[in-house]
């Protein structure tokens, strides 16, 4: 019989600056639904929703139904909850899932880009009608975005890339990079499609350094 792995349960990992900042909030102000997150936090409604599921899946937030105001189906409302009921493990889940696409999708890094490009133009915000990005502001944007869902994110105009010098899923990039990394890369550039952004995300480098990888843009006209 073979010697049975033991898997403990995972502690959460620090929360990011914008998920911290949506819990702080609730802790403050909640209960209170997405648009309220939105308003007190300043991120895209759908970033917002993001992090309180995120939050919510941690057992650090507990969903609830309240009031709708008028006809429809109750809003969802969020509440922080103490925590030290028990401890998930969402980063094996997550393993879990990224080797099961990695060994049964046929061209698992093409699934995966596909499905980043789906998810960064749901959490990016969207450009007003006819307003013109500029590729400065365009790469800020695209920084900021990055930083609001986990990643510590910093931009380089005069090379057109970004630094990513924390990456929130590292320890599974390392393991299924050809999953992961092509799911980073599909995000970067669903997010500019959804800004509208006169850039385009080349490629993603993975782990030139330990702690780094890097974003490669490009800008109309770029050889």
């Amino acid at each position: 019989m073979g010697k049975r792995e033991h898997v403990d349960a995972e502690p959460e990992p620090p929360l990011g600056d914008s998920r911290a900042a949506v819990l702080e909030a609730l802790r403050a102000h909640g209960p209170f639904g997405v648009r309220e997150a939105a308003e007190r936090t300043g991120l895209h409604p759908n970033t917002a929703r993001f992090h309180l599921d995120g939050l919510a899946e941690a057992g650090l937030v507990q969903k609830e139904k309240g009031g709708s105001g008028g006809p429809g189906r109750p809003r969802t409302l969020y509440r922080a909850v103490e925590t030290g009921e028990g401890v998930r493990s969402y980063r094996l889940l997550a393993r879990m899932l990224t080797s099961l696409v990695a060994g049964t999708m046929p061209d698992p890094s093409g699934a995966a880009v596909e499905a980043g490009r789906a998810w960064g133009s749901y959490l990016a915000e969207r450009s007003a009608p006819y307003e013109r990005i500029e590729p400065d502001e365009a790469l800020e944007r695209l920084s900021g975005f990055l930083s609001g869902i986990g990643f510590e994110s910093r931009p380089d105009l005069a090379r057109n890339l970004i630094r990513l010098v924390h990456c929130p899923f590292r320890e599974i990039a390392e393991e299924h990079r050809e999953v992961v990394c092509p799911l980073h890369l599909g995000l970067i550039q669903g997010a500019l499609a959804e800004m509208g952004a006169p850039l385009s995300a080349d490629r993603l480098e993975p782990f030139v350094e330990p702690h780094l990888c890097l974003a490669r843009l490009s800008r109309p006209g770029d050889a």
